[in-house]
């Protein structure tokens, strides 16, 4: 028995009641096999031939969002889950791209002529919820205890482009091998250039799963070498190490991963890189500070932690965020378990609580209007020399600091009080 939430009933419950057949598919099924969690969960709809009945009968429960109609599916956030009711169908191939088919949606075919048409057999494994049966016409419960990753239709396969990187993703989340056919298949597909059908988004989306999802992104990247994509550097095993250090924001681990990727690169082709893969501009401008800063971390430790060079980093990147990245190339390239220079900037950083963002400005703008001295540039330069002054601890209080404006402007021969 697959151990679904018994919340769900609810919403079945009534889909019984109109003869239709609900049926939990893919990665839900999937993840529970290997014991994970997920709050998103695909079902598929056998007896219903009316999209618009199908609307209609989970109303009661939600806000349902339509926007896959002519996919034949319609999502419905319920009791914390994001549920995606599909109806069986089959895709023909009529463009090029990897949403360049025909959906032929028929509430009547079988589970396995429905199945056929998904990338991998540990995809394709279905459960009766009302039955309470599980569904695997191709094997995919075999191909998870063998760790074995296998197409379930080499033909309709390589009409999807996409499902090149989904094999790489795969492999890497789940430390799977691959099948010699489907590596194969993956491997003609990327020498034909059906990649080039992909709009970059995709592909990111892509590796964005293989970077954040996987313990052991690597496999997935020497995967993409070996089927012969230009997604590879050579430092691709520290992504294995900053994988165990992830934090809880996204965004922040994607651009640890990119950082990692890169780190040895300089900006023009850390640009290049990146800008194949994404025109997040974001994500660039917080990914080059990293690449530009990564080996400050040793160069501060050997000179017995300068404070204002702390002070002077922590205005250019995150330390905390540097030091991830710092200690995933050392222990990459090291086989001990201890950096002493990662620690020790870690302890100094923290105690000087830039660990997370620079150090905050004792002197401020309205400060010097007091003085009676209007905006100007001058202005911004006081602003920038009182900062400095206050990284090299000429005054650590805003007393200190409006002393300090003082003596700054009697020097001053450029400023008139």
């Amino acid at each position: 028995m697959i151990n679904y939430p018994k919340k769900l009933d609810f919403i079945f419950d009534k889909l019984y009641n109109y003869n239709a057949l609900p049926i939990l598919v893919g990665g839900f099924i999937r993840d529970k096999i290997l014991g994970l969690n997920s709050k998103d969960i695909d079902i598929e709809i056998y007896g219903i031939s009316s999209f618009s009945k199908l609307e209609e009968l989970l109303e009661e429960f939600g806000s349902v969002n339509s926007v896959g109609k002519s996919f034949g599916v319609c999502k419905l956030h319920y009791e914390g889950y994001d549920l995606d009711f599909s109806f069986p169908r089959v895709d023909n191939k009529n463009n090029i791209g990897h949403r360049g088919f025909q959906i032929e949606i028929n509430p009547n075919l079988d589970f396995k002529t429905a199945a056929s048409r998904r990338d991998f057999t540990i995809n394709a494994i279905g459960y009766d919820v009302k039955n309470k049966i599980l569904l695997d016409p191709f094997n995919g419960l075999v191909d998870l205890k063998n760790k074995i990753l296998r197409v379930v239709n080499e033909d309709s396969f390589i009409e999807d482009p996409l499902r090149v990187l989904r094999a790489a993703q795969f492999c890497g989340r789940f430390e799977l091998s691959i099948d010699k056919k489907l590596f194969e298949l993956c491997k003609d597909m990327v020498s034909n250039q059906l990649l080039n059908e992909l709009p970059k988004e995709r592909i990111f989306e892509e590796i964005k799963k293989l970077v954040l999802k996987s313990n052991r992104p690597s496999i997935g990247f020497e995967l993409l070498k070996k089927f012969g994509t230009n997604i590879y550097t050579s430092n691709i095993y520290i992504l294995d190490e900053i994988s165990k250090q992830l934090t809880t924001n996204s965004a922040t681990n994607t651009v640890l991963m990119l950082a990692a990727l890169c780190f040895d690169y300089n900006d023009k082709q850390a640009t290049y890189f990146i800008q194949n893969l994404t025109n997040e501009k974001e994500l660039l401008n917080r990914v080059l500070p990293l690449i530009k800063n990564h080996n400050k971390i040793n160069e501060i430790f050997n000179s017995n932690i300068d404070n204002y060079k702390l002070y002077k980093l922590a205005t250019e990147v995150k330390i905390e965020e540097l030091l991830i990245l710092s200690s995933a190339i050392y222990f990459t390239k090291n086989s001990s378990n201890i950096y002493e220079a990662g620690d020790a900037i870690y302890k100094r950083a923290k105690e000087l609580n830039i660990l997370k963002e620079k150090l905050p400005p004792l002197l401020k703008g309205k400060d010097i209007l007091n003085f009676k001295i209007k905006p100007s540039p001058e202005f911004s330069k006081i602003l920038d020399d009182a900062y400095e002054a206050q990284m090299s601890c000429e005054f650590t209080t805003r007393n200190g600091a409006i002393v300090w404006l003082k003596k700054y402007l009697k020097l001053s021969k450029e400023i008139k009080v």
